[in-house]
């Protein structure tokens, strides 16, 4: 992976971009993630699924994406950030974004917070990466609906 062949910079800027995507996106969560942005929002269950899921398919369900942004952000903050998913506490560290030098440079035209600040240490990437492996490799990533397969948000 990328972090293991050159030192990577990363610093969030707050801009919301990472929260951003088409409409046929959507934030995979766990049970435990949902109950926990559930409880800290104060909503019943029946409430918080019909404003805040959407069916994914094979039982898995995910935040919404509506007019190409998380339905958790306003005004480029995030609502639910003390719980968001890992997904959202993990980026930029995807596997699939560390794939190599092009594909993450390519991530980084959307994410001005890439290739900005300090050296990031591998240690905290790692951990990134193993936290997105113990919420479940399937379940972490902006999705597109049409094809299935992994993909970071549109701007």
């Amino acid at each position: 992976m990328l972090h293991e062949q050159r030192p990577l910079r990363f610093e969030c800027t707050g801009c919301g971009a990472c929260c951003a995507g088409s409409d046929q996106h959507y934030i995979e969560t766990t049970d435990v993630e949902r109950a926990r942005i559930r409880e800290a929002l104060g909503v019943g269950l029946a409430w918080f699924r019909r404003r805040y899921l959407v069916a994914l398919g094979e039982g898995a369900l995910g935040l919404r994406i509506e007019r190409g942004r998380c339905v958790f952000l306003r005004d480029n903050r995030c609502r639910i950030y003390a719980v968001r998913p890992v997904q959202c506490r993990t980026y930029p560290w995807w596997p699939e974004l560390l794939v190599n030098a092009a594909v993450f440079a390519a991530e980084g035209a959307r994410c001005e917070g890439i290739g900005r600040g300090a050296v990031v240490p591998r240690a905290r990437i790692e951990t990134a990466l193993r936290q997105q492996r113990h919420a479940g490799a399937s379940g972490v990533r902006t999705t597109s609906k049409d094809r299935g397969q992994r993909k970071t948000g549109d701007r």
